[in-house]
């Protein structure tokens, strides 16, 4: 009876300790969007039309990083980039057609470590990492999917499956839902929400990569009816838009009723800049999705982290690959110690603690020609037409002002700088 009562009394204090470790650490929750202009947050600056007060609940709870960065001008590369941490050049993802072939299985996405430390792990969304079963989501760390493998845009209502598009068919797990209905944004945030409530009682993943604002251009009629700006097409968007800040919305409020709120990180941005072909707004950033302008790469960033991350505006230059290095630092978890990466944990950034840049340079390259690089304020870019251009962000955030032939000495050495980065680093696993 004695051992009974020391063997009980020492399984409760083992559970105890248990909970106040998982309570001690934050539940992680990514918001992607897809597509979405830099003007088209109400938060920030933006046009007239623009109104998403879900976003703007966030942002106002969180840190506002107005020079948040993607990794790419083009959504798949940018997944890569984000799930693992490091430059996807290090691995030859280079384009959207890379992930017909895969984020390769020698990667470590950052839900392979969290579930290894107890978390559970949930995906609901676009995937685009890989058609094939050893790159589906479940191999990658995640203990939950709910979306469509890829690739790039998805039907908004027609979620049938159609048997020769598997790569299409929207999927619980590993298995394909033939007769799924609904409005696939609507069906997402509610798929997201229902994850925080089945696991608010132990730490969680939570991986949300809307399809949403991507083309074609989808959306209930009832909400495009609500927008008239003349423009048929952004009208659409707005109302895409519309939806999405619902369904952000929705993940909030799951969040807040689970009692987890407060402890939980939220990340929030968009894959690339705005597209062009479905009227998004990049103001006041030059260009569209596809570009190395600032409009193709500079998105809406926010950081949330209610009780621990004062909420304001933060100016550091980061980049989507810092994600996954701060969400390893917030729950006290080591990054793996076979690789480079190339994030860097933004905690003290945005607490205010850090004296210097997170980033020496920041770099960009799509393998098809145009590429650029920021240094501090510098921003160098080689072009389509096979010119280099050199650009003070401070003083020039609309990249008007090409200040190459000003400072010829800046210029050729951030050039070699860029080639330093990048000629050491493999061809596109896509190479024909």
């Amino acid at each position: 009876m004695k051992m009974l009562k020391v063997c009980t009394l020492w399984l409760f204090c083992a559970i105890l300790t248990a909970n106040a470790f998982a309570a001690d650490r934050p539940n992680i929750v990514i918001i992607l969007a897809d597509d979405q202009g830099y003007g088209d947050a109400s938060y920030h600056e933006h046009p007239d039309d623009i109104n998403t007060p879900q976003i703007d609940r966030l942002a106002a709870a969180g840190v506002r990083m107005t020079n948040g960065y993607a990794s790419a001008y083009v959504c798949a590369p940018t997944r890569a980039g984000l799930l693992t941490g490091r430059y996807q050049q290090r691995f030859g993802f280079y384009r959207a057609g890379d992930s017909r072939v895969g984020l390769p299985v020698s990667e470590i996405t950052i839900a392979d470590v969290l579930q290894k430390e107890g978390y559970a792990t949930g995906v609901f969304g676009k995937w685009h990492l890989g058609l094939e079963p050893p790159f589906y989501p479940q191999a990658r760390g995640f203990d939950e999917f709910y979306g469509f493998l890829g690739h790039g845009g998805h039907d908004y209502f027609d979620l049938s499956y159609k048997p020769d598009e598997p790569h299409s068919a929207i999927r619980r797990n590993d298995a394909i839902l033939g007769n799924e209905t609904g409005y696939l944004t609507d069906n997402l945030a509610r798929e997201a929400s229902a994850f925080i409530d089945s696991h608010k009682d132990e730490p969680f993943f939570l991986y949300l990569p809307f399809n949403a604002v991507h083309f074609p251009m989808h959306a209930p009629e009832e909400d495009i009816k609500r927008f008239n700006t003349g423009d048929k097409n952004r009208d659409i968007l707005l109302a895409m838009l519309y939806r999405m800040d619902i369904g952000i919305g929705r993940v909030l409020d799951a969040l807040e009723s689970a009692g987890v709120a407060d402890n939980t990180l939220i990340f929030y941005f968009s894959d690339n800049g705005g597209a062009k072909n479905n009227s998004a707004n990049n103001l006041p950033l030059r260009d569209y999705k596809h570009s190395v302008y600032e409009g193709g790469l500079r998105v809406p960033f926010v950081v949330s982290w209610p009780g621990t991350l004062k909420p304001g505006n933060n100016d550091e230059p980061v980049i989507c690959l810092d994600i996954f290095p701060t969400i390893c630092a917030a729950g006290g978890v080591d990054l793996p110690g076979d690789r480079v990466y190339d994030g860097r944990d933004m905690l003290p950034a945005l607490r205010g603690e850090s004296n210097k840049p997170l980033h020496d340079a920041l770099y960009w390259d799509g393998y098809d020609g145009p590429w650029a690089m920021r240094e501090g304020d510098w921003k160098l870019i080689y072009t389509k037409q096979k010119k280099l251009e050199l650009y003070n962000l401070a003083a020039d955030l609309g990249e008007k002002n090409n200040l190459a032939d000003a400072d010829p000495a800046r210029v050729k050495n951030m050039e070699r700088k860029f080639h330093a980065w990048r000629d050491p680093l493999p061809p596109s696993i896509g190479k024909k």
